[in-house]
């Protein structure tokens, strides 16, 4: 087991200008920044587009092709007095109709309710979806069975749903035509994933050819992304926050290209947090990969002992959230909190649809 310390989880925060956060994503997309970090070096500004400067024929690139679902739906409670509005987050498919949910209001509901989703105007199957709720937890996730199943229900969920954009970018302004594309890597092929995992979203077919003229081969793994990357940790001391699960695959034939990387000398480079923890989830102690198809719900910290990834290219993450003390276990807090400091003081833009970081690992 790699040894890993639990932290106090105030380390993890920093102040973080609401105008940092980006609302759009940058165009083209691989014009974005990408601040290069480098543990004990001064750090580059560069743009994505850069990216092949900075690798070696040889290293391997490990991309998500998981795709996001449509799966923000709106509808009302019915059957009853009153139909307020309900919103409802799909999380995990459970089989061919029922689904994990978050909702809001969730105190409007309670097992037995019915709530259509839809409405009128919309040509899908008469513009309605029905489900009922059949569970409901404490934190105010709910199990939906729906009246509908299978492939005709994933064709429903598509028309009616919306991409779930984060909360930090729905709530600054309404989703639009365009985020059903720019929520969206290049690499999406497996539908599954209810967030972007998006440091995959800085790419294009010019970049991927420079990264191959420049010798760097390019895999794909999946993770599901779930809806926890959402959350933020309330927890005083990180060895009391509970990862959900997501699940993952490598292939066989993925993890011995990969293993013939490391053999021959080059480097592994993650895109993203999700492919990261995924290939991390799957290596042994020796970092021989294996192949992978399971849940993951690995928590990854300062003290944690890596062994598959050596350079990271991520986004730029949120305050207190795990993704932050992952890239800080990767480069180091203190390296993460001064690299951080500048991009917010050259006006680097955050999260979801914002710039890019490319994060070399520290040694141990």
């Amino acid at each position: 087991m790699s040894c890993q310390a639990f932290m106090r989880t105030d380390l993890f925060d920093f102040e973080l200008p609401a105008s940092a956060i980006a609302l759009r994503p940058a165009s083209p997309r691989d014009a974005a920044r990408m601040l290069v970090v480098e543990p004990g070096r001064a750090l580059h500004d560069q743009i994505v587009r850069d990216l092949p400067d900075w690798l070696r024929p040889g290293d391997a690139l490990v991309v998500n092709d998981t795709k996001v679902i449509a799966a923000q739906l709106s509808g009302r409670r019915i059957g009853r007095a009153t139909e307020p509005k309900i919103e409802a987050t799909l999380i995990k498919r459970l089989d061919g109709s029922r689904w994990q949910a978050l909702v809001k209001p969730a105190k409007k509901l309670t097992p037995g309710d019915v709530v259509r989703f839809g409405h009128d105007g919309r040509v899908c199957l008469l513009g309605q979806l029905d489900a009922t709720v059949e569970h409901k937890g404490d934190a105010g996730e709910i199990i939906l069975s729906f009246a509908m199943h299978g492939a005709v229900l994933d064709q429903a969920i598509a028309e009616l749903g919306a991409p779930p954009l984060p909360p930090y970018i729905a709530s600054k302004r309404t989703p639009d035509d365009r985020d059903a594309s720019d929520y969206q890597t290049m690499f999406a092929a497996r539908e599954g994933a209810v967030a972007a995992p998006t440091a995959g979203l800085h790419f294009t077919p010019a970049l991927q050819e420079a990264l191959a003229a420049r010798g760097v081969s390019l895999h794909r793994v999946t993770l599901h992304v779930g809806a926890g990357t959402f959350l933020p940790v309330k927890t005083d001391d990180t060895a009391e926050h509970k990862m959900h699960a997501e699940w993952g695959c490598i292939s066989s034939e993925t993890a011995a290209a990969l293993n013939a990387v490391h053999a021959a000398g080059g480097r592994i480079i993650a895109v993203g947090t999700t492919s990261l923890r995924l290939l991390e989830s799957a290596a042994a102690e020796d970092g021989q990969l294996k192949p992978f198809a399971d849940e993951t719900s690995i928590f990854i910290t300062p003290g944690y002992r890596f062994k598959a990834v050596d350079v990271l290219m991520t986004n730029f993450h949120l305050p207190r959230s795990t993704l932050f003390m992952l890239v800080s276990a990767f480069a180091g807090l203190g390296t993460m909190q001064h690299a951080y400091a500048h991009a917010i003081s050259s006006g680097y833009r955050f999260y979801s649809y914002g710039d890019a970081c490319l994060l070399f690992r520290t040694t141990p």
